[in-house]
């Protein structure tokens, strides 16, 4: 039998030529390890840090010269280390931190792969001058482990000199980025670690001059230095604990978001961490006051048991995975919600810090998240507050202001108000715009007890302009109101109470047939929500009633969202998970419209609503619903006492 011979483009490539298998050198092998754990510069910073900390260091200094590729040099005052152990320590997989799998399970320090030094040594010159407290002077070893231990000079603790990053990898070399992208790698670094550890001090050089310096402080201080004053001046206090967790630092304002996420520390156990599961908890807890393609700043410690967590997922140790996921997720997600809850008028604002007690001309705290409600003061729960404390809660605009039916749910008669309020009709501005004001000037008011102040008037109609003791105050009445009716909302499902407001004439309407399929599939889901939807025909759905709080809007609208979201998420899920977003929407087409015209007492009452709900600075997508111009502000608009 005749076997044809294969043409020349069907045979196999030549085979590469073959080499027996090998142990492979020591310094390739910590070359190829030095691929993994120094990436740049600011990796080698990163570990020196870590082994300073890990030594007991109170004073560290990082001096860099060009971006950390010419030169890195990392002083502190630690423990030192002994001569004999000096070449140990370049050793690869050499440690003073773990000696067994129980240590690795239960790691307690930020070091403890016993691999830097020696990836360090294999890529760049390398020189370790160090002195225990029981030593007369310092030993210092160049190169690698091999190298010979020579005395010299120096105080306790250990310098570590790192010359000439790759110059023995030079294409490793090649694809590092400009001096000022390298050293700004470096400087976050340092930023990083300086957070994390407000107790040691730190300073920071670059060419020769200093650039920053961190002294030893609390916490709060150091993450102003860091973060800047923004953040220092919109930030929220969080210290939680539950069972062996705890979580404690700051989170940022939702009205004080940024374009880029470059403002989020988050540590585990002091290590600074980039966690999808603790970004996760954290973004969502932000879900309902923060705009989509904003991103919230933060600076947050988690505190756990190290056998809670596996640090020794990469070799980087920037991830982590812990034990029980779920139950660190719900704690970080619950913890960060309840910080932002505080977000009201009357326990964090635009505020001055310091405001003048009205009785008896002290000063006390004008906001702050551990600030007391002002109208809770036994001597000053009287008036307004009380009259407004019996109310109903839902929101209703109805005209005339009559009670149930219009101003917020509130009385809105002379004999309920006193003369705290007037409410003569409100007078047209002489060129025919929307600014409302009072026919009369209003009687002093008790403007300590209200944070927000009282109202002024309406400027066209979206606005309301008040007055507190600090100056002005404006307030973006939709956004107000829309933030409002959302935690009315939430609390009504949550607790089970989404009363209903049926419709003396039920609103009919055309509807598909994908529609008509999703009332009578979700029925319980519709009812859940507040909703009696039923089915008149194939193509006629007709609303009969509705939430309660949603009474004044759309029925036919409302109707149509919550299909929409029912049939594309289902009906569990719409109350599980997308809850809020169907809530917010729900709001948003019931809140007063721009152009609504207002009554004071009608203004009044959003304020007092306002200083009452929770996540009130700000709305449903993040934007602030009220600013504050304090009179040194508007002084200097003026160029009064100038």
């Amino acid at each position: 039998m005749n076997v044809p011979h294969s043409s020349p483009a069907s045979e196999p490539a030549a085979a590469p030529s073959h080499r027996p298998i090998q142990a492979l050198p020591d310094q390739l092998i910590s070359q190829i390890a030095a691929g993994e754990v120094i990436e740049r510069p600011s990796a080698v910073v990163k570990e020196l840090l870590e082994n300073a900390l890990d030594a007991g260091s109170t004073q560290i200094t990082v001096r860099l010269e060009q971006g950390g590729v010419k030169r890195i040099a990392i002083t502190d005052n630690g423990r030192g280390i002994p001569p004999e152990q000096l070449p140990l320590a370049l050793a690869r997989h050499a440690t003073s931190k773990i000696a067994s799998l129980t240590d690795l399970e239960n790691v307690s320090t930020l070091g403890f792969r016993g691999e830097a030094l020696a990836s360090i040594a294999s890529v760049a010159q390398l020189t370790v001058t160090s002195r225990t407290a029981d030593a007369p002077h310092a030993w210092e070893i160049t190169g690698s482990q091999f190298g010979t231990v020579a005395p010299a000079s120096g105080a306790q603790g250990t310098t570590i000199d790192v010359q000439d990053l790759y110059f023995n990898t030079p294409a490793r070399r090649k694809f590092l980025k400009s001096e000022q992208t390298e050293y700004g790698h470096c400087a976050e670094v340092v930023r990083r670690i300086a957070l994390a550890r407000p107790d040691v001090s730190f300073s920071l050089s670059h060419n020769g001059k200093t650039v920053d310096h961190w002294n030893v402080g609390e916490f709060a201080k150091r993450s102003a230095h860091i973060l800047g004053d923004e953040f220092a001046n919109a930030r929220l206090p969080l210290d939680e604990s539950a069972g062996p967790l705890r979580l404690h630092g700051f989170v940022g304002l939702p009205t004080a978001s940024k374009a880029r996420a470059d403002g989020q520390y988050f540590y585990v156990n002091g290590r600074f961490v980039r966690d999808k599961l603790l970004t996760h908890a954290v973004r969502a807890a932000y879900q309902d006051v923060l705009h989509g393609d904003r991103y919230p700043a933060y600076a947050l410690s988690l505190t756990l048991d190290p056998a809670l967590v596996d640090v020794n997922v990469h070799p980087s140790k920037i991830e982590v995975r812990f034990r029980d996921s779920r139950a660190v997720h719900q704690f970080v997600f619950h913890a960060v919600s309840r910080a932002l809850a505080q977000t009201s008028a009357v326990s964090f604002g635009n505020l001055p810090q310091q405001q003048p007690d009205s009785s008896d001309g002290s000063t006390a705290p004008a906001s702050g998240p551990n600030a007391p409600l002002p109208w809770m003061r036994e001597q000053k729960q009287q008036s307004f507050s009380a009259q407004f404390a019996e109310q109903p809660r839902p929101f209703s605009f109805a005209g005339n202001g009559a009670q149930g039916s219009g101003g917020f749910g509130v009385r809105q008669d002379r004999a309920a108000y006193g003369n705290m309020f007037r409410s003569e009709p409100a007078a047209q501005g002489g060129d025919g715009s929307a600014f409302q004001t009072a026919a009369e000037p209003a009687a002093p008011l008790p403007e300590g007890d209200f944070p927000l102040g009282f109202a002024l008037a309406q400027l066209h109609g979206i606005y309301v302009l008040a007055q507190n003791r600090a100056g002005l105050v404006v307030v973006d009445m939709h956004a107000a109101h829309e933030r409002i009716l959302y935690e009315q909302l939430k609390t009504a499902l949550d607790g089970n109470e989404m009363f209903v407001q049926p419709l003396l004439i039920p609103v009919t309407f055309y509807a598909d047939p994908v529609e008509v399929g999703t009332v009578e599939e979700h029925h319980e889901t519709l009812s859940a929500l507040g909703f009696d939807i039923a089915v008149m025909s194939p193509t006629t759905l007709a609303v009969r009633a509705v939430p309660a709080l949603l009474k004044n809007a759309d029925a036919q609208t409302l109707a149509r969202d919550v299909l929409r979201d029912v049939r594309e998420y289902g009906g569990s899920r719409v109350l599980l998970e997308r809850r809020n977003e169907l809530l917010g929407t729900l709001a948003c087409h019931t809140a007063v419209r721009a152009n609504r015209s207002l009554t004071l007492p009608e203004m009044n009452a959003l304020l007092r609503q306002m200083e009452a709900t929770e996540r009130s600075d700000q709305c449903n997508h993040g934007r602030p619903t009220w600013t504050q111009m304090g009179l040194s502000d508007l002084d200097k608009l003026f160029l009064r006492g100038q």
